[in-house]
């Protein structure tokens, strides 16, 4: 059993540099593991089952690139609904990139904008509207998240999406984006002469 998932990840061995580290923002520390386990164990699962939480988890670790966080999420994945795994690698294939993306309405940001990639679900009839309704708005909010309006929102409710659900299905890829860049980011401390003893 994993205590602590972000340590798990990003290899912090017990009372090494890293962990004391770590535990000078007891808080963070803790809270970070609570909302993974919120998000990832909760009490009910009627707006979002756990196969769609571990499979919009695998669809954005994967898009991030950080192998290590990626197979983590992908092998949770493989355990609970292995008729995913491959369709959701396909997935994150079809939508790697590198962003952020988007147009800006104010003429004056107007040559910032970037159309980039534009994401579509390729399999959406191996995932379910649902999922392949998830897995777009994800991508939204990791390459475009300027775009991220009420358009967007009609889009997952028009695919089944409750309020309550949107809103579990944001912070979920919020909190990915946070976890996979804390987790690269305590690697890099560790790897580094200056980080053990950080």
């Amino acid at each position: 059993m994993i205590i602590d998932v972000i340590d798990h990840l990003a290899g912090v061995a017990p009372n090494s540099p890293l962990d004391r580290l770590r535990d000078r923002r007891p808080d963070a520390r803790e809270h970070a593991q609570r909302s993974y386990d919120v998000l990832f164990s909760p009490d009910s699962e009627d707006e979002v089952t756990l196969v769609e939480r571990d499979a919009v988890a695998a669809f954005v670790a994967g898009l991030h690139g950080d192998e290590p966080v990626a197979a983590f999420y992908a092998e949770r994945l493989a355990q609970l609904a292995p008729h995913l795994a491959e369709p959701v690698q396909a997935e994150i294939a079809a939508g790697r990139t590198t962003g952020p993306y988007g147009v800006y309405q104010d003429a004056a940001l107007a040559g910032e904008s970037d159309e980039g990639l534009r994401y579509q679900a390729r399999h959406a009839d191996l995932l379910g509207v649902r999922l392949a309704a998830a897995f777009e708005h994800a991508h939204l909010l990791v390459f475009r998240p300027r775009e991220a309006h009420r358009k967007a929102l009609a889009a997952l409710a028009d695919a089944g999406w409750s309020t309550t659900g949107i809103v579990t299905l944001s912070q979920l890829v919020a909190f990915l984006s946070f976890q996979v860049r804390l987790v690269a980011g305590l690697r890099v401390l560790g790897a580094s002469p200056k980080g053990s003893t950080a």
